[in-house]
């Protein structure tokens, strides 16, 4: 597919960008220790680069100990031996540019690992010079947590250090020490970090956690969080980190004075782009709203509103439309699935024989909202949430709250790559570090490119489509009234170009009367579905869209 060169060649070329999400330890093993690693992604650029994504998402592959899977980082300028060396990354990344790829890595700053030559130093005592670069606290009087703060992945957000003879801070892992950005230092060695990766030549950054980075000051405590009477809202049930409103462990005020010193940072180099990640419950609209405008802070933003498990028309609306009253000036980049998700075929589809279509219908509702798409890999091939013994996972999340959860390697397990290979040529070596599921053999990468009407192929239309129609880029969405809350209707317009889509999310044939302004339009025939219009009337079969031009 042919690279648009001008556009990513401009300084806004994230606007409405397509980026495709790689997890290195799990996309293509060349050193036969069964873990994926840089060579590998090296290897599989054309496939990338096959599918007309604009950029490519490198989740971490710094040093670490692996605690996390690398989200808890002993060196931010290096790259893991699991991985490789810094000059396969350069090797990589040069052959990328190359391909017209731009290249995004994933920047962990809001805590380190206990391994982190930082932390080493700054629990030694309480007068070491990095003494206060991590969140520090007394314990109470009777010995316990300052505050009633609580871990993502289980327990109370503190861990008590004998040396010190306080408490620390870590919103993740007891081993994932949270980083004190009211510390001017701890903001200064972090952009240090930064311009590391930029001087290097990366073309931006995901940042992970972006609204954990600052705390109260004050350590007050969370209040509980009030849900509907029917229990609409609470995430789950099995870890108690949703009963709290976080209103003092993350998204703090301080948070937009560093965001500003980061984009200043990001804009004293050419065409790099920052796209942050934000986890705020009910907040995360408001908070990305603030995050990204002004156009001088981030550049982007998403949220988990469409990582649920919710897949309807009704859904849908809402979110987009609280997102467009919410961020006025701001951008939105959307998403069905990541590494830390129920892939998201898994989550829509009702039964097995619908999942090939909703992998259809949900690239070709992502590629026609307004905003950038994240992509995460194995999508394109339709893969499903693999289902792991308890002995195959390595997630600390999924071993702390299993049989109630199951965590997150399910959505981990390595990419097939070739239909009657050993472990689907991802690995030559005997085991892989996840097993691949048979029924992800069968839809392994070579046996796709043999099949006109395969998942891989639509991927790769449905985003040509989006490339010839530059109302999908950046252009205005309307939401039109379907008097019927079960179809989502809305037009894209921009430069007197005007597209109208309806997309039947539901299990039933369903009916749409064209407004009397739209009679004569004139339908687009979008890859790999096929729509009557009779009279005036569009005829969507179950799981179905319809495209026009109006």
């Amino acid at each position: 597919m042919a690279v648009d060169k001008a556009r990513l060649d401009n300084s806004s070329w994230w606007r409405g960008a397509v980026i495709y999400q790689v997890y290195p330890r799990s996309y293509q093993d060349t050193n036969g220790d069964g873990i994926g690693d840089i060579k590998g992604i090296t290897r599989r650029l054309p496939h990338i680069a096959s599918l007309g994504v604009d950029a490519i998402w490198l989740s971490p592959f710094f040093t670490s100990p692996m605690a996390d899977m690398g989200y808890d980082v002993s060196d931010y300028c290096n790259v893991d031996p699991m991985f490789g060396v810094l000059a396969d990354f350069d090797e990589m990344m040069a052959e990328a540019h190359r391909l017209g790829l731009k290249i995004i890595i994933d920047q962990v700053i809001s805590h380190t690992s206990d391994k982190h030559p930082w932390f080493v130093e700054s629990r030694t005592s309480r007068t070491n010079p990095k003494a206060d670069w991590f969140v520090w606290a007394d314990p109470k009087a009777d010995g316990t947590a300052p505050n009633n703060w609580l871990s993502i992945f289980g327990g109370p957000g503190w861990e008590w250090d004998g040396v010190r003879k306080q408490y620390y801070m870590h919103n993740f892992l007891i081993s994932q020490p949270d980083l004190n950005f009211h510390n001017p230092d701890v903001q200064d060695a972090v952009l240090d970090t930064v311009r590391f990766w930029l001087d290097r030549g990366v073309d931006g950054f995901r940042l992970d956690t972006v609204n954990y980075y600052f705390h109260d000051k004050h350590l007050r405590d969370n209040p509980p969080m009030i849900y509907d009477t029917d229990g609409a809202g609470m995430e789950t049930d099995t870890n108690p980190y949703s009963m709290q409103n976080h209103l003092y462990d993350k998204s703090q005020p301080e948070n937009i004075g560093f965001l500003k010193r980061l984009r200043s940072l990001i804009d004293s180099y050419d065409n790099r782009t920052t796209v942050g990640e934000v986890g705020d419950g009910p907040r995360s609209l408001t908070t990305l709203a603030i995050y990204t405008s002004g156009n001088d802070k981030l550049h982007m933003c998403y949220t988990f509103d469409l990582l649920g498990p919710a897949f309807s028309a009704s859904y849908i609306r809402k979110i987009v439309t609280t997102f467009q009253d919410t961020v006025t000036n701001g951008w939105v980049c959307w998403a069905f699935s990541n590494h830390d998700v129920v892939r998201h075929v898994t989550r829509f589809a009702e039964t097995a024989a619908e999942r090939e279509r909703v992998a259809k219908l949900s690239i070709t509702l992502l590629a026609s909202l307004r905003g950038s798409i994240c992509l995460y890999q194995g999508e394109e091939l339709g893969l499903t949430e693999a289902e792991l013994a308890f002995e195959d996972l390595t997630d600390p999340y999924g071993i702390r709250f299993w049989p109630a959860f199951k965590g997150r390697d399910g959505c981990r397990t390595p990419v097939p790559w070739e239909v009657h290979k050993p472990h689907a040529g991802f690995t030559e070596a005997g085991r892989a570090w996840l097993p691949v599921p048979p029924e992800h053999s069968a839809a392994a990468v070579d046996a796709q490119e043999l099949d006109q009407d395969s998942v891989l192929h639509h991927y790769r239309q449905a985003l040509a489509f989006r490339k010839v129609h530059p109302p999908l880029f950046d252009g205005d969405l309307i939401f039109v009234d379907t008097h019927n809350h079960d179809l989502l209707a809305f037009i894209r317009e921009k430069d007197g170009e005007r597209l109208l889509f309806v997309f039947n999310l539901t299990r039933e044939a369903q009916d749409f009367s064209l407004p009397q302004r739209m009679k004569s339009c004139m339908p687009i025939p979008v890859p790999g579905f096929d729509v009557a219009l009779q009279d005036g009337v569009v005829k969507l079969s179950a799981l179905d869209v319809f495209c026009a031009r109006v």
